[in-house]
């Protein structure tokens, strides 16, 4: 990716996905109205039915089936191959009152506890790749940090590497390798969820890693008939989540 384009790519995101995308159809077709209800009509009109079916978890799933790949869960003798766990940050939420400092938010918390979970199974030592993000403030504590504290708190282990310095997929996995390359460690059991792992392997496939992929946080399959169907919050983000993966693998 072009690097001046890299400290724009949230506010690109956000832009491209849902909601704002259908709202700004919808919001562009109020403007042509003067001018030409025909067109005025159509963008409207598809902009409230892309929001309905981008906020319906039963189509969201579908969409994910056709855009995504998905991946099994990695056996033991899968795991017996591996050198290290890499697990890669998914964000923190900075205001954590109960902890009294900054704590993982839900998906990275995932992701850490399944490290740990790993670890203990296969015994091998794990890397925790997240820095601050790129809409991040410089000042702030890394997310990689924050995991080593949710870690020893909550699981008493540690991370033997913390790489506390990237602010995207890619950068996790040049800067990861950068880290782990000076103690021999090419096969990495790497765990993301499943739906961020075709773009992670990519990447960390290119800085010259043995990937063996250990997915986690699938998305769920509709279970409970029409109501995965009408339009819901979990819907809507599940959708972001599933056209942001889809566009960074377009473009990576």
């Amino acid at each position: 990716m072009l690097t001046f384009i890299a400290p724009f790519k949230p506010l690109l995101t956000t832009l491209v996905m849902p909601p704002a995308s259908p709202l700004l159809l919808m919001s562009l077709g109020w403007l042509l109205w003067r001018r030409s209800k025909r067109i005025a009509w159509l963008l409207v009109a598809t902009g409230f039915v892309s929001l309905w079916v981008f906020s319906s978890s039963a189509a969201v799933f579908w969409m994910s089936q056709q855009l995504l790949p998905t991946y099994a869960p990695a056996t033991p003798p899968q795991m017996q191959q591996a050198q290290a766990i890499v697990i890669l940050g998914g964000g923190i939420e900075l205001q954590s009152p109960q902890y009294s400092t900054p704590d993982l938010a839900e998906a990275a918390s995932a992701r850490l506890r399944y490290g740990a979970y790993l670890s203990k199974q296969t015994q091998l030592p794990m890397a925790y790749s997240g820095g601050i993000g790129w809409a991040g403030d410089s000042g702030q504590i890394s997310e990689a940090e924050v995991a080593q504290a949710a870690l020893k708190r909550d699981w008493g282990m540690s991370l033997k590497w913390i790489e506390k310095n990237s602010r995207d997929t890619q950068e996790n996995a040049q800067m990861t390798h950068a880290l782990l390359a000076p103690d021999g460690i090419q096969t990495i059991l790497l765990i993301t969820n499943d739906w961020h792992m075709q773009r992670s392997i990519k990447n960390f496939e290119r800085t010259g890693f043995k990937v063996i992929p250990a997915p986690m946080g699938y998305l769920q399959a509709p279970s409970s008939g029409v109501y995965e169907y009408l339009p819901s919050a979990q819907g809507l983000k599940n959708c972001a989540l599933v056209f942001k993966e889809w566009l960074g693998n377009k473009v990576l």
